[in-house]
């Protein structure tokens, strides 16, 4: 676009006008009309017409000047540039000119098409709000307010992407959120330069850690009381304008393995589930490659029953362990995948259907025995208990190195990928912050909400690893119950109760 001023174009409507239609190509939903002396331009469904007429023609009908007493809408503004009126035509702005006043005002009465608030279809929870955040941004930032009404809340925004123009904004909690952290998310996203941005994804893969990781460095939620809670521990978030996940930064490994309903439940109850999930987080990762180290190498580690159970059952598999596991698990696995592609009811029955049918059909053909496919459908069940899907997925591929080790190397080859893994684990950091906290770095304070959750009046205090300063969330000496037994007879009324019992 050529560098021009609205000095030079304001000589009069028609100019205006034509410059316009020439800047944008003459696009068809490119409305123009005329209200008294005033020109008004706008593109058509991304304008609440309802509005414009009530609010915007009907006053300026009746004004003589162009100003912004003229009309009462409110984000009204006057331009200073010709690039500006274009962007704002552009993003839904309504823009308004005169020949008399040579001025160009810019009406905010944007109204785009958008998905209503709706429950989290990724993050079920049986008992806690069931609202999840949309595509607008104006909606997830209400609803974010909402939960949190404090003047700590602090923001920052951009408008990334060359032609997409996509807002993005940074939410912190001013004396909780260290300023080292936001600091260094600002600069990574002041950083990007990408000509558009149309899902979070874009920024995640721009700003976090160690980007060719399997292991994700950076959550994201389409839960509200998901982002507020983070905020609270000392997190940011970061909110994309045109899609439902907010990212939310540092992230430690085991918050992938923390639901939001943890919270919602009584602590005893969390901390089994938190328990179960652990046990079947294992698994999900090594069954697999435990079952073909040992039946490859280490059969003495089988009881003699089982032993010659699993024998009977394999004896008329023609393919090794190793190949059969890596079969039934590519097999599973596309199975999975075509569920989520194909439409809702049907990709549900495909992926049920299918795994039935085919698990079926494989043993009875001989092409593989049906241990390996009990231990398959346990690891795929297993992996459905992981609450956050990147490090679900994150462990799904990592499931596939640990059969090829343990189908070379055996049991050693398991221990070895494990080691592995767990140095990977030690060394990485989510914005400067370890990222296996509080476990390594220990934390003593933050083993409260590790594994097993503590009860709420309990956990006193922030993330120290997050939080310097203001790290006291819960007073202490905050029991939930007196110390005395309860008595029903210490209550104001129960004297008058009991007499008229006794008559």
């Amino acid at each position: 676009m050529e560098k021009v001023t609205l000095e030079q174009i304001l000589h009069s409507q028609q100019m205006f006008v034509e410059r316009l239609k020439e800047d944008l190509g003459s696009p068809p939903d490119l409305v123009v009309r005329s209200v008294g002396s005033f020109i008004l331009l706008y593109i058509n469904g991304m304008v609440d017409l309802l509005r414009l007429e009530e609010e915007l023609i009907g006053p300026l009908s009746k004004a003589n000047q162009l100003n912004v007493n003229s009309v009462n809408i409110g984000g009204m503004r006057q331009a200073t540039e010709y690039k500006q009126v274009v962007q704002a035509l552009v993003s839904g702005f309504v823009v308004m000119a005169s020949d008399s006043s040579k001025k160009v005002l810019l009406a905010n009465l944007v109204s785009t098409p958008h998905r209503g608030v709706e429950e989290p279809q990724t993050e079920a929870v049986i008992r806690g709000p069931r609202e999840g955040f949309s595509e607008l941004l104006e909606i997830n930032m209400a609803l974010i307010r909402r939960r949190l009404k404090s003047d700590k809340l602090r923001m920052k925004y951009w408008h990334i992407g060359t032609e997409s123009r996509t807002e993005v904004r940074l939410l912190y909690l001013q004396g909780i959120a260290q300023n080292e952290i936001v600091e260094e998310v600002s600069r990574r996203i002041s950083n990007i330069r990408i000509d558009g941005v149309l899902e979070s994804n874009y920024i995640e893969e721009m700003i976090r850690d160690h980007p060719v990781n399997l292991l994700p460095t950076v959550q994201y939620t389409e839960r509200p009381d998901a982002v507020v809670s983070a905020l609270l521990e000392g997190k940011v978030a970061v909110v994309v304008d045109n899609s439902p996940m907010v990212l939310i930064l540092p992230m430690q490994f085991w918050s992938a393995f923390q639901s939001s309903e943890d919270y919602y439940s009584g602590f005893i109850y969390a901390t089994f589930v938190r328990l179960i999930r652990a046990i079947f987080v294992v698994i999900a990762l090594v069954l697999p490659s435990l079952y073909v180290a040992i039946t490859t190498f280490h059969q003495e580690m089988l009881p003699t029953n089982l032993l010659f159970s699993v024998a009977a059952a394999r004896e008329a598999t023609p393919f090794p362990a190793l190949i059969e596991a890596l079969m039934m698990e590519i097999t599973f696995e596309a199975l999975r995948e075509a569920g989520v592609r194909l439409p809702r009811p049907v990709g549900q029955a495909v992926s049920i259907v299918g795994a039935l049918v085919i698990g079926e059909a494989a043993v009875q053909a001989g092409i593989v025995s049906a241990p390996m496919v009990i231990v398959v459908s346990v690891t795929g069940i297993a992996s459905f208990t992981i609450p956050r899907f990147n490090m679900s997925f994150a462990i799904r591929i990592l499931r596939f190195p640990l059969i090829i080790l343990a189908g070379t190397l055996g049991l050693y080859g398991i221990v070895f990928g494990l080691m592995a893994l767990v140095i990977n684990m030690t060394g990485i950091r989510s914005v400067g912050v370890p990222y296996m906290t509080p476990l390594a770095p220990l934390t003593i304070t933050g083993l409260k909400d590790l594994v097993i959750r503590a009860p709420i009046w309990k956990m006193n205090k922030r993330p120290a690893q997050l939080v310097k300063d203001n790290q006291i969330r819960v007073p202490y000496n905050q029991p939930p119950m007196e110390e005395q037994p309860f008595d029903f007879y210490r209550l104001p009324f129960a004297e008058t109760e009991s007499a008229d019992m006794q008559k």
